[in-house]
């Protein structure tokens, strides 16, 4: 007969000997992560469940991305937990599948990137203000093209495209996506000439072979219609790129490892084409506004003129010498009448400043002064015994405190509370242990009104 305990062990050892590590598949659920660090969440398909337990010492890459609803193939040792007599899969690697996958995927090139600078504002180029030709990355037949063409032919149909065609999703896409990017930067240089369409007005014979950027597109789609856009040799065809690179893939909320590496994002490619063709667009509306504003500008120099005119016709009637002659009698009214002002004033103020004169005489007068001068001298007198009297009751409180202070610090003041110090007669060594004291040695006791000697026994 067995206990529990040795029944559950029997169990255990069972399942650990015969079949020990196993790679489980299935979907995650009831995942909770406890303060210590430890994982705990069942694996389950459509007809059982299986406990599983992520210990924190484990270094799995993928911890922080589980969550609930996930599939994921799990390599554990299967177990069983003693106390609650359960069995469980001790997890030691975790590999995620589906978006999962494709997410973990993407997230590590990004850091490998990164690292490695490709992403770095410092190298991102400016894209040309007003771009003749451009170069495209896209799939002939996909919606992105569409879009881009109507966008130009109703901006700025002037701009021509040079198609490079490539599959956008799939197996092999990268790889063509890549090519095209590598065509397109040796296209000026000549063998390209096949890859040029009309994507504006009709290309003439004499337009000069350069191409002023390249733009990589594409439609919406999941991430895994996307995911020609995350490959590492899409990114380094961009990087390598001697041509500046817009990446306009998806929609606004999708974001690809050729948007981090390109020299400019467009949130979609309807957007691209409206950013190529703005500085464009906004030159034509100009154009259309100058025929206004040029009549406008003639409208108002002749009405700048008319004014001018006007304005000469006034000064002419004002420098009339009739005018002239009335205007200077004029003033030379107004001056006389300043000048008795003037001499009205003068008078007042030369009466003020012999008043002011006079009182500063009477002021100044020797028996005032003196007087003046008494007063200060009594006053400074008054102040000194003052400043006197004080610093003398200052000195007198500061010495009485430490007159205290040093009667309340005397050894004088132990003594009196009934304490007295023991030393040797012959030294005056004072004896604070009676380790120091030997049999038959002279003492001295000193109190508080006085000493006496005497003799240990031991």
């Amino acid at each position: 007969m067995l206990t529990v305990t040795e029944l559950t062990a029997k169990v255990r050892r069972t399942l650990e000997g015969q079949i020990g590590t196993v790679w489980v598949t299935g979907e995650v659920s009831n995942l909770r992560l406890q303060s210590s660090g430890h994982i705990y969440f069942t694996l389950k398909d459509a007809g059982a469940q299986l406990n599983c337990v992520l210990f924190r010492g484990e270094a799995i890459e993928q911890r922080k991305l589980l969550q609930d609803g996930q599939k994921v193939v799990v390599q554990g040792d299967l177990t069983v937990y003693e106390p609650r007599g359960q069995y469980q899969l001790v997890a030691r690697q975790v590999e995620l599948q589906g978006l999962g996958a494709l997410q973990l995927a993407f997230d590590r090139l990004k850091r490998k990137l990164e690292a490695e600078g490709l992403f770095a504002t410092e190298r991102k180029r400016p894209l040309p203000r007003f771009p003749q030709r451009i170069g495209l990355v896209t799939s002939p037949t996909g919606a992105a093209i569409r879009d881009i063409l109507h966008v130009i032919q109703r901006r700025n149909p002037s701009l021509e495209l040079v198609l490079a065609p490539c599959r956008v999703q799939g197996l092999g896409a990268a790889e063509e996506i890549a090519a095209a990017i590598r065509l397109l930067n040796e296209w000026p240089a000549g063998g390209g000439a096949e890859a040029r369409v009309e994507a504006g007005a009709a290309l003439g014979p004499e337009t000069p072979r350069h191409l002023d950027l390249i733009l990589i597109t594409r439609g919406g789609g999941s991430l895994e219609d996307l995911w020609a856009f995350n490959e590492e040799v899409v990114a380094r065809a961009i990087f390598s790129s001697a041509l500046p690179v817009m990446s306009a893939v998806g929609h606004e909320i999708d974001f690809t490892i050729s948007d981090f590496v390109a020299d400019f994002r467009a949130a979609t490619p309807s957007a691209a084409a409206e950013i190529l063709t703005e500085s464009a667009f906004a030159s034509h509306q100009t154009v259309i506004e100058a025929r206004r504003r040029l009549r406008q500008l003639v409208r108002q120099r002749w009405e700048r003129s008319q004014d001018a005119c006007q304005q000469l016709a006034h000064r002419l009637a004002r420098v009339h010498p009739r005018r002239r002659l009335n205007e200077l009698l004029q003033r030379l009214d107004d001056l006389e009448v300043t000048l008795g002002r003037r001499v009205v004033y003068r008078l007042r103020e030369v009466k003020t400043e012999w008043q002011s004169l006079w009182q500063r005489l009477l002021r100044t007068r020797p028996t005032q002064v003196l007087l003046r001068r008494r007063q200060v001298v009594s006053d400074l007198e008054l102040r000194l015994l003052e400043r006197t009297q004080a610093r003398l009751g200052e000195l007198r409180n500061r010495h009485a405190k430490a007159e205290d202070c040093l009667r309340l610090l005397s050894p004088v003041q132990v003594l009196m509370r009934g304490y007295s110090i023991t030393m040797d007669a012959a030294t005056g060594r004072i004896l604070r242990t009676a380790g120091e004291v030997g049999a038959g040695q002279k003492l001295k006791t000193r109190l508080a009104d006085g000493e006496f000697r005497s003799t240990a026994d031991g």
